[in-house]
């Protein structure tokens, strides 16, 4: 460093910095700049002036938790290595949570690293690159200036540092415990939300569950079977010909078929033997949990993500039974349901004959119909849409689709209105009502040869700036319902055995999707002994099946 930059930082007092000064500087910064989601929500708790004392607390608590993070962190990187990251993982975590009131937490994780390159693409954004410009690339290059006062060994050091601000932190804790005992008992019993949104404390706390979890699924002995047999009957003449389409971030009110204001549906509308099921419940807020839980046999409580791809699933023993088997995606991946049966991946313009600024659903139909001639029993077809994801909704349909205008044309919705912001939601479903309509009509094609089925499911809904909240992703424990509420959508030929009119009055039982997976196995009549959630059927079938 040269004489110039001492002489600067010594009229500020910080000619000779120790790396203790340093650690508590830079976590009282995270703290303040990084929390503004935390203290908006501890605000809406908590009336602020009768609180102040016990507001104080929780700062300094946040700053001294910080500080530790940072002084352990630091034993095994460079001091500036340390912070350096720490303030990464604050501001990146802060900057989701203030635009969209998205948290960081095990699911949020697990969902972000199965998302595909193109779907985080649409996260990147002018307001997101200030951010990191002013609040992690300013204070690094100030850090890069800063005289650290080192001390010989380094290691040595690192370690002293680190015991010292270990018997500061966990000091200045316990005196803020202790002193607003009262307070601070009702906080953890009462407000439990509120610690999603504290940075860094989450995403660590978050990222280490994670990664623990990983870890130990890898002493996790191989692939738990739960169908010993399952099989088609010989007794049933018909073949059977099922589609399902795996919906993405549907949510149930908008939709014209639930009544929604909007006809967002025009084409289903018009089917007779469609039936709408307005009361499903989601088995998580995220693409990585709904989708493996709802092809699984346990339940959503029961359900175990970290186990669910080597255990088996309805998509398996149905596979098991003979049936041929198909899986095409355009979204991120199968969630790990199709790991061991046929698998297409359609998302670039080589494969999907629909290709525009990007690749379309309705491209997952091509040649399917020569796949359906090829086969010689019976088919289970599952198509996994692109549907409504966003931020980017606007990129989810075609131009021609675009009836709600003015559309938000930006990934970075705080630059749209929520009117705005709707509407491009409400083109996105407008394009899936046409997507699914063009499989009804694949399958009224072949309904002289099999008796054909649709079932559509969405993997979770969507929060569209109600009470601030954007996207989903939200622990459920207290996700609204905008984000858990769900359409399903039935669509079935007379030659079926499924008893419409019954069907239709089923349709209007609360139920979740526990009841996918016994659903898509009655649905091909398998003979099985593997055992089912007592859930509602979403199914009624004819007296003669």
């Amino acid at each position: 460093m040269s004489l110039n930059q001492y002489t600067v930082f010594a009229r500020f007092g910080l000619s000779k910095l120790t790396p203790s000064t340093l650690i508590l500087l830079f976590s009282a910064f995270i703290t303040l700049s990084c929390n503004s989601s935390f203290f908006a929500h501890f605000s809406a708790e908590y009336v602020v002036r009768d609180n102040l004392g016990f507001m104080a607390a929780v700062t300094l608590i946040i700053f001294a938790l910080t500080a530790l993070l940072i002084a352990i962190t630091q034993v095994v990187l460079p001091l500036r290595g340390a912070i350096a990251l720490i303030l990464f993982i604050s501001v990146l975590s802060a900057y989701f949570a203030d635009q969209f009131g998205v948290v960081i937490d095990v699911e949020m994780i697990r969902n972000s690293l199965q998302t595909d390159m193109a779907e985080a693409s649409d996260l990147l954004n002018v307001s997101l690159l200030w951010r990191l410009a002013i609040l992690l690339l300013v204070p690094m290059v100030l850090i890069s200036l800063l005289p650290i006062n080192s001390a010989k060994p380094e290691w040595l050091q690192r370690l002293k540092t680190s015991g010292k601000l270990s018997l500061f932190t966990l000091s200045l804790i316990t005196l803020c415990i202790f002193s607003f005992s009262a307070q601070f008992t009702s906080f953890i019993r009462e407000h439990k939300p509120l610690r999603y949104y504290i940075n860094p404390l989450q995403p660590l706390y978050s990222g280490i569950k994670y990664y623990s979890s990983q870890f130990n699924n890898l002493d996790a002995e191989g692939f738990t079977l739960l169908a010993n047999y399952s099989e088609v009957p010989t007794s049933d003449p018909n073949r059977e010909l099922i589609i399902m389409v795996v919906g993405e971030t549907a949510r149930v009110d908008h939709f014209g078929l639930n009544g929604y204001a909007r006809q967002t549906n025009p084409l289903l509308s018009k089917e007779p033997n469609l039936i709408f099921y307005p009361e499903i419940s989601s088995c998580g807020t995220s693409t990585a949990i709904s989708v493996p839980c709802m092809f699984s046999l346990s339940s959503k409580d029961e359900f175990d993500v970290d186990t669910a791809e080597a255990t088996e699933n309805a998509f398996d023993i149905i596979a098991k039974a003979g049936v041929s088997v198909l899986w095409r995606d355009i979204n991120s991946d199968s969630k790990g349901v199709a790991v061991r049966q046929p698998f297409q991946d359609f998302r670039n313009a080589n494969v999907n004959p629909q290709c525009d600024e990007e690749c379309r659903d309705v491209g997952m139909l091509d040649d399917l119909q020569a796949y359906i001639d090829q086969q010689q029993q019976d088919i289970f077809i599952v198509l996994h849409q692109m549907g409504s994801h966003g931020p980017a909704y606007y990129k989810r349909y075609p131009r021609e689709f675009e009836r709600f205008t003015p559309a938000c044309q930006s990934a970075e919705l705080s630059q749209c209105s929520d009117a705005d912001i709707i509407n491009a939601y409400d083109n996105s479903i407008l394009y899936t009502d046409y997507f699914l309509s063009k499989v009804i009509e694949l399958l009224k094609k072949n309904n002289q040869k099999f008796q054909t089925s649709m079932l559509y499911v969405s993997d979770h809904g969507e929060s569209l700036g109600e009470n601030g909240l954007y996207l989903h992703g939200l622990p459920y424990a207290f996700a609204p319902k905008t984000q858990t509420h769900v359409p399903v959508i039935l669509w079935t030929d007379e030659r079926s055995d499924i008893d419409i009119a019954a069907t239709r009055l089923q349709s209007q039982v609360t139920n979740s999707h526990d009841a996918v997976a016994k659903t898509l196995i009655n649905l091909f009549e398998l003979e099985t002994d593997v055992s089912y959630e007592n859930v509602p059927d979403l199914l009624k079938f004819k007296s003669t099946h």
